[in-house]
């Protein structure tokens, strides 16, 4: 157990950002963070994430009660949530209280695997581009090895209305 260093990659058996740590970086308070705990982290590269999900999410109340099914725009949210840990962590720096790191479009959206209470929804994000304020991601969801869903992700910091 413990961590093993190599390059820009830290390798962990244990939580890298527990949700503590995760509230730092995004602005999304319950019910809408979608990130329970980041498990691998590449600078400039990828990071993997989870989000456990249970039938205590308030989603299910009105999402099919009978059947509960994660809506899969919760599902790409929660992939834009770990887009977001990926931009700031490679950047190394917080996010600042005069900019707002917002989705700004979503490309290539694929749904697989209904997500149910009781699965453990594995995030993953790659950067494929990134120029000035603009990010371009690859991100997958996946349930048990399972693809749930996929998207290219596109954010981007901007002015906060105040």
């Amino acid at each position: 157990m413990g961590t093993e260093k190599s390059n820009s990659t830290l390798v962990s058996n244990e939580s890298l950002m527990d949700v503590t740590e995760i509230r730092r970086f995004l602005a999304h308070r319950y019910p809408f963070l979608l990130v329970d705990r980041v498990t691998q982290f590449e600078s400039g590269k990828s990071l993997t994430a989870i989000k456990n999900v249970t039938i205590n999410e308030p989603f299910f109340n009105g999402h099919f009660p009978d059947q509960p099914i994660m809506p899969g725009v919760l599902i790409v949210e929660a992939m834009a949530q770990a887009t977001g840990l990926l931009g700031f962590r490679t950047m190394d720096e917080e996010p600042q209280t005069d900019m707002l790191y917002i989705l700004v479009g979503i490309d290539k959206v694929k749904f697989k695997k209904q997500v149910v209470p009781g699965d453990q929804l594995v995030l993953r994000a790659e950067v494929l581009r990134q120029k000035g304020q603009m990010w371009i991601f690859k991100t997958e969801a996946r349930v048990d090895g399972e693809i749930a869903a996929i998207a290219e992700i596109k954010c981007a910091a901007v002015p906060a209305n105040k």
